[in-house]
């Protein structure tokens, strides 16, 4: 079964934690961090990219907590 990425997006009520390829959303939050929290939780779980949209929609981030052969030398951690 394939990975699914975790979505950290804009949504009606705040900020929403969704997993590729599903039409609903897992939470719903009041700010983008607590989103992003849950969203960490849920990738780290699912071993997938937790990926982080901005207020615009375009991607702002992303973080990997999957078995990647070749990782970057990531400056954030």
């Amino acid at each position: 079964m394939p990975k699914k990425n975790v979505h950290v997006v804009k949504h009606d009520d705040g900020w929403a934690v969704k997993k590729e390829g599903n039409d609903r959303v897992s939470s719903v939050h009041p700010t983008q961090q607590k989103a992003i929290d849950a969203g960490r939780d849920a990738a780290k779980v699912e071993r997938s990219e937790l990926v982080i949209h901005g207020r615009d929609g375009k991607i702002r981030d992303k973080d990997s907590f999957g078995n990647d052969p070749h990782p970057p030398r990531d400056t954030k951690h």
